[in-house]
């Protein structure tokens, strides 16, 4: 986790909310290395797949959860609804206008990074 300068956090959306394992992954994160937080001051992009129609209530978890750890989470933010119709058999995602979202998450992304470089401690 120290060695990261950015982190994107993706979860599948079930019953309304992020999955019990991404919630898990979360909360292995150590709270406190001395008196900061290993996320404090990390950039964070933050995106959701569902199965069926499009809903924020997994971004809008993560976004609580990056903002408590202290994480720098950027304005953006992406939602693919009926994931499975998006990707290809080769698990390659198909062109379309979540793809176009998620490439625009990921160069606020590095901007946001680039910016908070000098002033992440």
């Amino acid at each position: 986790m120290q060695w990261a300068e950015g982190m994107v956090w993706c979860s599948p959306e079930r019953h309304g909310a992020m999955t019990g394992v991404m919630k898990s992954q979360i909360d292995w994160i150590p709270l406190a290395l001395g008196s900061i937080r290993p996320t404090q001051g990390k950039t964070l992009a933050v995106m959701q797949v569902s199965g069926g129609s499009q809903s924020f209530n997994t971004v809008n978890q993560l976004r609580v959860l990056g903002r408590w750890m202290r994480c720098i989470t950027i304005p953006n933010q992406s939602s693919v609804p009926k994931a499975f119709a998006e990707f290809y058999e080769n698990d390659r995602m198909k062109p379309s206008a979540y793809y176009d979202r998620i490439v625009d998450v990921m160069e606020e992304l590095v901007k946001f990074t680039l910016l908070t470089r000098e002033r992440a401690d």
